[in-house]
């Protein structure tokens, strides 16, 4: 079976997260994804994390993460002809992404109306931290900048505790992410109009994209929402609750599981306390509330909770660490774990595709690259290669070493 995107070529000229992220997506669903990195240096990631995270060589498992289903080519965007080699490059593909800070791609002469008059039919994404528009437009993209500044981390944490970042880098990933479903838009639209468009996302548009119930809080009520810890901002019971050996989360959010969960507990008392009587008032009164089912869960162990509280139509699980969550069944039964024969590193793991599509399947196809490994592969097969030669000799010695070993 082949994949949805098999007849897409897309041109990457991203780095490090978002960027990477958007076309490791669209690798996955079958595109052809050329990774555009500078001699010698490639991709930031490919040397992210200290020897620690070091896979291969110098390639660290950053790059491993974010780089699969890709080609890598070795390119110096600073010459003019490998500028014209990218040119060349572009008139073959059908997406260009690229996570320069804006202004950087019209220095280079690579910017969507450069690009927009060689290939009218791209799909040209842009990537930033703020947005190419705007008084923030200048600003790095860091995901911890944009975290703080799009409110995340102002609703992160515990009550009265220091500011807290989301634990994974939500404003990098739901960038790509939301750059991934912005190209498809407009790979769909160009069916109709047979041309492409310039396409924008940024990490502190999509950080603040996620706040609906905190946004939708404040314009009713006029408070500004703070943090609640593992709490639920409109229901309760609705966090995780300690239990005798570890933590468990519970979902109570009708009436009916809210009352079954006195049950079980063995509170009944709870369900005709005014103080819990209804959502509302449960609410108004959750550090009593999360006091008398913490002093229920501490005489069973999390195991014993879950099944009991399933069992009677409570939603609940327990919290686990990734090494338990890597190695469950229902993980692998759902493919988020893979496995890839890298030419260096040997086998190696990777988190599958979430999207399952039954008849054109996402596939992890390609290990993460060499750096350099697919120039001649990639430039020799351009219509026009006129200036190619010089950028596929400026390319010798620059795949990494232990291929040649």
């Amino acid at each position: 079976m082949t994949g949805p995107l098999d007849d897409i070529r897309v041109v990457d000229l991203t780095q490090v997260m978002a960027g990477p992220f958007c076309t490791m997506l669209l690798g996955d669903l079958g595109a052809d994804v050329i990774k555009v990195e500078r001699p010698g240096v490639g991709d930031l990631s490919r040397r992210m994390g200290g020897a620690g995270l070091r896979v291969t060589g110098d390639d660290h498992a950053p790059f491993f993460a974010l780089n699969r289903n890709k080609r890598s080519i070795v390119l110096d965007l600073a010459a003019q002809q490998d500028r014209e080699t990218l040119l060349a490059l572009v008139e073959t593909a059908d997406v260009l992404v690229e996570s320069f800070r804006p202004g950087v791609t019209e220095r280079l002469g690579i910017d969507y109306a450069t690009v927009a008059r060689v290939r009218p039919r791209m799909v040209y994404a842009s990537i930033s931290g703020f947005g190419q528009t705007g008084p923030w437009a200048e600003r790095p993209g860091f995901d911890l900048i944009a975290q703080g500044m799009a409110g995340v981390m102002s609703v992160t944490g515990e009550p009265d505790g220091p500011p807290v970042k989301c634990g994974i880098p939500i404003s990098d990933l739901t960038a790509g992410l939301h750059a991934a479903c912005g190209i498809l838009a407009a790979l769909h639209a160009r069916e109709r109009t047979g041309r492409g468009q310039h396409i924008e996302a940024s990490l502190f548009e999509s950080a603040l994209s996620l706040a609906v119930w905190e946004a939708s809080s404040f314009w009713t009520t006029g408070e500004p929402p703070g943090p609640l810890g593992s709490a639920h901002r409109l229901s309760a019971p609705y966090q995780a609750f300690r239990t005798a050996d570890g933590w468990v989360t519970i979902a109570a959010l009708t009436q009916a599981q809210w009352e079954s969960l006195c049950r079980v507990l063995g509170r009944d008392a709870l369900i005709r306390d005014p103080r819990f009587i209804s959502n509302a008032a449960r609410m108004a009164h959750r550090p009593e509330l999360e006091a008398e089912i913490e002093a229920a869960l501490a005489s069973s162990s999390v195991d014993v909770w879950v099944e009991r509280l399933l069992a009677a139509g409570v939603p609940a699980g327990p919290i686990l660490g990734l090494d338990r969550v890597l190695a469950e069944s229902h993980t692998h039964a759902r493919r988020m774990v893979e496995d890839l024969d890298h030419p260096v590193a040997g086998r190696i793991h990777t988190l599958g595709f979430p999207i399952k599509l039954h008849g054109t399947p996402a596939r992890v196809r390609r290990p993460p690259p060499l750096l350099g490994e697919h120039t001649d592969e990639v430039l020799r097969s351009l219509p026009d290669r006129a200036g190619t030669e010089g950028a596929a000799a400026r390319t010798t010695g620059t795949i990494s070493g232990e291929r040649a070993q």
